[in-house]
């Protein structure tokens, strides 16, 4: 098993403000496969990402990635896991006003040892024609793939995913979850996504329910359906 969680529990305050948030997760997930997070707002999914990508710590539990466990990481042991293994896919864009599209991807290149190369990544995004527009020059979907590809330019084995189409329209989160299944695909990299919308389950090698904290239903489909087919 590529990433292992196992009885994973964060909770936030003490005493009688204790707010447990995670209860006790156990996932696994295999190398290259695409699992969602599902669940209604306060369920967990997000904090149980955010831990994942280093961003937030457990009280209790351990994971497990490529053999290497996280609890057992110093500081900068965490950035250098963060650097090496990790793309980071957020709502909001957050890509740097004043530079172009290129040099926005170029910036995700310099944190990866073995980084993919750009003029083929900017095709597979659809951005080529597009590289040396600044961000305030391009449409929502534009930025989101843009963010997409300085996350996935570095070579990340694992692309996180924050509900990647929460800003974007109907059309243009069919584009990026379509651009999302080719990078999982082409590149072979282990996407976890969290999402609200239950239709982007079917795009999915294994969805993940969580609800109060807790794994509710953990399953494989046996059938991916492309992200084009998809209907909300």
């Amino acid at each position: 098993m590529f990433l292992e969680i196992r009885n994973l529990k964060k909770y936030y305050g003490s005493g009688e403000n204790r707010v447990e948030v995670l209860k006790g997760i156990d996932l696994g997930i295999e190398k290259g496969e695409f699992c969602v997070l599902l669940g209604p707002s306060g369920s967990g999914k997000s904090t149980l990402l955010n831990i994942l990508g280093g961003i937030d710590q457990a009280e209790e539990g351990s994971i497990v990635i490529a053999g290497e466990p996280m609890e057992a990481m110093k500081e900068k042991q965490l950035t250098d896991y963060r650097r090496r293994h990790l793309g980071y896919v957020f709502q909001m864009y957050n890509l740097i006003p004043n530079l172009t599209v290129r040099e926005n991807i170029e910036v995700g290149a310099y944190l990866g040892d073995d980084p993919l190369d750009v003029d083929e990544l900017l095709h597979t995004l659809g951005l080529y024609e597009h590289q040396g527009k600044r961000p305030n020059q391009l449409s929502g979907g534009q930025q989101q793939r843009t963010a997409i590809g300085r996350a996935i330019v570095k070579n990340p084995d694992i692309l996180l995913c924050d509900e990647p189409t929460g800003a974007l329209d109907y059309k243009t989160s069919k584009e990026i979850l379509k651009l999302i299944e080719t990078v999982n695909r082409k590149y072979g990299n282990t996407t976890v996504m969290v999402t609200h919308n239950d239709a982007i389950k079917d795009m999915a090698d294994r969805v993940v329910r969580l609800r109060d904290g807790m794994i509710r239903k953990s399953y494989c489909n046996e059938q991916r359906i492309p992200a084009e087919e998809l209907e909300w």
